[in-house]
């Protein structure tokens, strides 16, 4: 490593679908948060860790901005404004295809309340035929608040994030490595198995909600041959079990093949999936399940 090292906490927040989660595996060069094209995919604050030789970038990717009308969705904006603390600089990710609203003047206003310099990240440029259109966006950006910088990035094609990233690591300040070079993410392999199966749920069941879906993984079994795992779908309403069920079985059937492939490109090695559906009424409304699934609070039980 170089003589003079950089290293920093990096937060990405903005409002629900701008393609965050997107933006930090892009970064990271490997999946580290699962991707769905529903508001309120990330549940909790995710770490991804980029080393270079002259620079080590902790990002932290956290739940979209929106308004708290649940104790589940109080959880994920505690952990929003979390975020916001002591972070040497904040992403804030914005859908360029998207005109500037209300919700995201309130959601500029809570990144305005931190001392933290914040770069306007203007994500999904690929998607803006007309490159003009971007100008006026980023004026009205700029009038509601005084960014760092203006980047106009696609997390899907790449395009914009060599650029990004060298804006990144001219914010951090000199300090030590926090992890060694080969460390990507503090999420535990029981943890992103839950939540690649969830994943898979989301984008197999276009009727669903995020919020109506939770997964807990109940036994893990590793050999030097496969890893075996077993893990439990809840939802909130029997109708609910059918459609994740589907005929005969096929809907689940899917879901753990989808499941399956993904463990084994992140984890190696041979897995094996067994899925089961649960209905639990009001999940979204008790604590100890809440905290039972994030693992940095989970007791490995609930209180149904």
């Amino acid at each position: 490593m170089s003589d003079s090292f950089h290293s920093g906490f990096v937060s990405l927040v903005g409002r629900p679908n701008a393609g965050k989660s997107t933006l930090l595996n892009a970064l990271v060069g490997q999946k580290v948060a699962i991707v769905a094209d529903k508001p309120q995919t990330t549940r909790t604050s995710i770490q991804g860790v980029v080393t270079r030789p002259e620079a080590q970038v902790v990002f932290v990717d956290t739940p979209g901005i929106h308004k708290a009308d649940s104790p589940l969705n109080k959880r994920l904006m505690d952990t929003v404004r979390a975020a916001l603390e002591e972070r040497d600089l904040l992403l804030f990710v914005v859908d360029a295809t998207h005109p500037f609203t209300e919700e995201d003047r309130r959601a500029v206003d809570l990144v305005r309340k931190t001392a933290t310099p914040v770069v306007l990240v203007l994500n999904k440029v690929d998607m803006v035929k007309d490159k003009a259109r971007l100008l006026p966006l980023i004026e009205t950006y700029k009038a509601a608040h005084d960014f760092a910088e203006y980047m106009p990035v696609s997390a899907t094609r790449g395009t914009g994030l060599k650029e990004l990233l060298a804006v990144i690591l001219a914010h951090l300040p000199e300090g030590p490595a926090y992890f060694p070079e080969d460390y990507v993410t503090d999420q535990p392999e029981r943890f992103l198995a839950a939540e690649l199966v969830r994943e898979k749920v989301l984008a197999a069941t276009r009727q669903e909600v995020p919020h109506s879906i939770a997964v807990t993984v109940d036994r893990w079994e590793e050999t030097p041959r496969i890893t075996r795992i077993y893990a439990t779908i809840r939802v909130e309403r029997p109708g609910q079990k059918g459609i994740v069920i589907g005929t005969k079985g096929a809907m689940l059937k899917k879901i753990g093949t989808l499941a399956r492939a993904e463990m084994e490109r992140r984890f190696g090695g041979k897995s094996e999936v067994d899925l089961h559906v649960r209905v639990q009424p009001g999940w979204r409304e008790k604590a100890a399940f809440l905290n039972a699934l994030d693992w940095r609070t989970m007791a490995g039980e609930d209180d149904s």
